[in-house]
């Protein structure tokens, strides 16, 4: 059933959120609990997929097992139909073929055909009549390092600034539907260091061991992405929600690994929020900000009149 929505547009309808992700379980690890709670505040939320992941490593010792390895496609795909569940979205595959993450010195080529070498006008094109169909007030997606820099991440950035251009132009493509003009644009922040700094310090004065330690001697200090942060979504009572998605994932997320090393106390309290830099807005508002709807939700004032949730979007 989907929750009555505490806060509508302008125009009275259901407010809509539409995340782009590279690959399953992105969704869980990148934004998860800014994603659950605005679920739970009744807003439409989308998660439109990429690839497959069929390329993916497998980072659960527990599931390293040659039949998983020779079913990982069919596997993943059920890993994200349990964290789909959990989180309340509707998702959508777009139905690119994962480029695997290339090792070596030098990096060997991509594989023919993966979504990695594709043109990224044609590869926008799903995803353009997937905006104009939901029509999202929001859209979020990854900077123009992929947040890092996987191949298939970088070119899921550069088709959601290129689908969210052209899906507003009448011109363009009028086979996909109706021009929309998506209102903000953001890149998803939240592994930044400054957060990574108050989970290290919080272990640290709790006398636990930190698994951030090592990584943070190694992380030169970038003061200009940290100013890029304009956006935190206050979220925490959702990270147990987060962590659930996040488990449905069996063979990307060990159980047993540093990010569950740290209580979720520690995770609520010395870093209570998710992190986001706007990048366009067609509408008014102020930075720093606490709401990716900032300028464009208005209180319900009759919830029980607000549409319903439109229902699954096809892929």
């Amino acid at each position: 059933m989907t929750p009555p929505a505490l806060r509508v547009d302008a125009a009275g309808e259901r407010l809509r959120l539409l995340h782009v992700h590279a690959h399953p379980d992105d969704e869980s690890s990148k934004g998860a609990a800014t994603t659950a709670r605005y679920v739970a505040e009744g807003v439409d939320v989308v998660v439109a997929t990429c690839t497959g992941g069929e390329r993916g490593s497998i980072l659960n010792p527990a599931m390293d097992r040659p039949d998983v390895l020779a079913n990982i496609a069919s596997i993943r795909r059920e890993e994200m139909d349990r964290a789909r569940a959990i989180l309340g979205i509707t998702q959508v595959w777009l139905g690119w073929v994962d480029s695997g993450l290339p090792e070596g010195d030098p990096l060997p080529p991509l594989p023919e055909g993966c979504f990695g070498l594709m043109d990224v006008d044609e590869a926008a094109l799903p995803l353009v009549r997937l905006i104009r169909e939901l029509r999202p007030h929001v859209l979020t997606t990854y900077d123009e390092n992929g947040g890092y820099p996987h191949p298939d991440h970088i070119m899921c950035h550069k088709i959601s600034v290129a689908a969210a251009t052209t899906a507003a132009d009448p011109t363009a493509h009028p086979e996909l539907g109706p021009a929309w003009q998506v209102q903000k644009l953001y890149y998803q922040l939240s592994f930044n260091r400054q957060r990574i700094e108050a989970l290290d310090a919080a272990m640290t004065a709790r006398g636990l061991e930190s698994p951030y330690r090592e990584r943070l001697a190694e992380w030169t200090p970038d003061p200009d992405h940290e100013a890029r942060l304009t956006t935190k979504v206050p979220c925490a009572e959702y990270f147990a929600v987060r962590d659930r998605a996040l488990l449905a994932h069996a063979t990307q997320v060990d159980p047993e690994g540093p990010w569950f090393s740290v209580p979720l106390a520690v995770h609520e309290q010395a870093w209570p929020t998710e992190d986001w830099q706007l990048v366009r807005s067609e509408v008014p508002t102020e930075l720093p900000e606490d709401d990716l709807f900032a300028g464009i939700a208005v209180p319900a004032a009759d919830a029980g009149a607000v549409p319903a949730a439109a229902g699954t979007v096809q892929g």
